[in-house]
């Protein structure tokens, strides 16, 4: 068994403040929230997690509770508490006598366990926040069973054998709080009947979200044998999927439902949840490995992609996101997409029952890494936002708070302050994100050596004092990233930020229960007031189609910084309330414009004939619901 170099701290240990505490608050008022008087499927009348004879709630249930669990408890909020508690007291008190958890269902002649995977992992926030034995009891239970499974009915079936990852990370997890051996062997029967993700140049599926979860699966097993191919395999699989359908902006790939061949432009895009799931194998690799470079994608990903998922008061969201979509709508656009549904493209409380579920886990996870214990008893900042984190130090475990003052990602300067008791050493890891260049530290204003640090960590070793500050000061330089695939197109970046063009929106709403707008699988609770759950349909009201004017070096012509005040709602998401605006020389492209389908087209040929040059405002990506992010260049 490997020991993992960073330990992610039991949920509660981090509160966040400032922009991500708002983030959080909106989920609580928003979707995620509240869809459990919203949403038929998390209807407690006859639902398969609360009743043997149960009909509905499948994988419902865990997807939303994994998220909303956590969320509770982040936010230390009585009454989800108490919600989650309903759940997690009927999943444990409903064991069946041979170990199974929840509802049995089944494909064909083969058990299925996709659902039982993500609520292992509930059950583990769970334990972590109420150290609750039934946890681990029911668990090691479970894992006997799966242990008497033959192989060839074992996790057969298109999610679970894909996904099994998922549960060989809660096998270790489990024998890292026992230290049982008697469950390592189920880690190997599941490694051997999950599909392949060591496979040389390809993967063994190309369904976003399978992706998004199933590439970490050789790390994860690596943790367990040591073996570093395991190990690189993963980071292949990362790869391998960016270079056949992932070289765009906000740090995804472009597989609205499958990846294909041939639809690999940036206007193709992610589903949520394979948003929310790609994070969380950031989170699990930074742990496995230590390596600031999932640290540095994660951030990419919750910074650049996932706010604009969802709509300003997070109730409502939409099941696919692209870096180049002009156009948020509910019409039909295969074979543009590959899911050809309607609502693919709007934001709507009732997107997907998948990602509806799905994607509370997002900004929780997230929070719940910002900081991270170290093997060598310190703390290592790992993702940067405004929070405060107690954790064990030192050889004798002294408990010490560490505080962190940021407008991060909006700003560079991050301000941390150690609250201890009593002095004591222990390693303080810095993680310098590998686009800051120049990066200074500071201990008590005592300025450290950290030439070239950038995509590595500043480790400060020293007996540390009540009251000690550290300063971290990141530059939040401009770059561009050209991307030769997708036709030479580029974006520029400030510091962790992607920009996008700014574009005015015509925003509608409609009735979310008129499938026109949404999908067939939404379904309400009797009672519920639909008139607050509006979906939304988002249009342009200014011209989108520009090329970004570039110098000899690649760098956007008259490029300008503009820096406005911090919201006085700490949310900084959205066209309106950004703190930061950017203007460069546009030149607009009469001839791109929408496919077939009403879909943004794909990228213009770099010889497309061109118009008026104007300057252009831009925003971080993350702040525009509609977007162009990848720009034709033109010198």
């Amino acid at each position: 068994m490997q020991e993992a170099p960073l330990i992610k701290l039991p949920v509660g240990s981090i509160r966040p403040v400032g922009w991500l505490r708002r983030m959080l608050e909106l989920q609580r008022d928003g979707l995620n929230g509240q869809l459990g008087s919203i949403s038929a499927w998390l209807d407690k009348n006859n639902n398969q997690w609360l009743s043997d004879s149960g009909d509905h709630g499948w994988e419902e249930v865990p997807y939303w509770l994994r998220g909303y669990s956590s969320l509770a408890y982040i936010l230390d909020d009585e009454s989800m508490k108490k919600e989650a508690k309903l759940w997690f007291d009927a999943v444990l008190s409903n064991i069946k006598e041979d170990g199974f958890i929840g509802p049995r269902n089944f494909e064909g002649e083969n058990p299925e366990l996709w659902a039982q995977m993500i609520m292992l992992w509930a059950l583990q926030t769970y334990y972590e926040y109420s150290g609750d034995n039934a946890v681990l009891t029911a668990m090691t239970n479970y894992f006997k069973w799966e242990m008497d499974v033959p192989d060839e009915r074992f996790i057969k079936g298109v999610w679970q054998e894909k996904r099994g990852g998922d549960n060989l990370w809660s096998v270790l997890w489990l024998y890292n709080r026992t230290g049982d051996t008697s469950i390592l062997p189920l880690a190997d029967k599941l490694h051997r009947n999950t599909s392949d993700w060591t496979m040389k140049d390809a993967l063994p599926n190309w369904h976003g979200v399978n992706v998004a979860q199933g590439f970490r699966e050789p790390a994860t097993y690596y943790m367990l044998t040591g073996e570093k191919r395991m190990l690189d395999a993963t980071y292949a699989a990362f790869e391998e999927m960016r270079c056949r359908y992932g070289r765009m902006p906000g740090g995804m790939y472009a597989a609205d439902e499958n990846a294909r061949v041939g639809y690999s432009d940036p206007r193709n895009g992610a589903e949520t949840c394979a948003v929310v799931e790609h994070m969380a194998s950031d989170e699990l690799l930074m742990a496995f490995t230590g390596d600031p470079f999932w640290a540095d994608h994660c951030e990419n990903v919750a910074f650049n992609t996932l706010p604009a998922a969802f709509t300003e008061d997070m109730k409502a969201l939409r099941y696919i996101t692209s870096a180049n979509m002009a156009i948020s709508d509910e019409k039909l656009h295969g074979p543009s997409i590959d899911n050809n549904l309607r609502g693919m493209l709007s934001m709507s409380p009732f997107s997907s029952r998948c990602c509806q579920h799905n994607h509370g886990m997002g900004w929780p996870y997230f929070a719940e890494h910002l900081t991270m214990a170290t093997a060598d008893d310190g703390i290592a900042t790992m993702l940067y936002a405004s929070n405060e984190a107690t954790v064990k130090v030192g050889r004798n475990g002294r408990n010490v708070r560490l505080k962190q003052e940021t407008y991060y990602p909006f700003d560079g300067v991050i301000s941390l302050e150690v609250e201890t008791e009593a002095p004591v050493e222990f390693p303080l890891y810095l993680r310098i994100p590998s686009w800051a260049k120049g990066a200074e530290t500071s201990v008590n204003g005592i300025a450290l050596d950290v030439e070239n640090a950038e995509g590595r960590y500043v480790r400060i070793l020293r007996e540390w004092k009540d009251g000690d500050k550290i300063k971290l000061d990141l530059p939040m330089n401009v770059s561009h990233t050209i991307w030769p695939e997708n036709k030479n197109s580029i974006s520029v970046n400030y510091g962790p930020l992607t920009l996008s063009l700014k574009i005015d929106e015509i925003r509608s709403a409609h009735d979310s229960r008129d499938h026109e707008f949404v999908q067939d699988d939404s379904h309400w609770q009797d009672g519920v007031d639909a008139s607050k759950w509006p979906c939304y349909v988002l249009k342009p009201a200014s011209s989108w189609n520009y090329g970004l004017k570039v110098n000899s070096d690649n760098s956007p012509v008259d490029f300008k910084v503009i820096r406005k005040a911090w919201p006085a709602d700490d949310y900084p998401f959205s066209l309106e309330s950004c703190p930061l605006e950017f203007t460069a020389v546009g030149v607009r492209i009469p001839s791109w414009g929408y496919d077939d389908t009403g879909m943004t087209d794909i990228l213009p040929d770099e010889s497309a004939e061109r118009a008026e040059e104007k300057s252009i405002p831009l925003i971080p990506m993350g702040a525009a619901r509609l977007r162009i992010s990848a720009f034709p260049k033109c010198r």
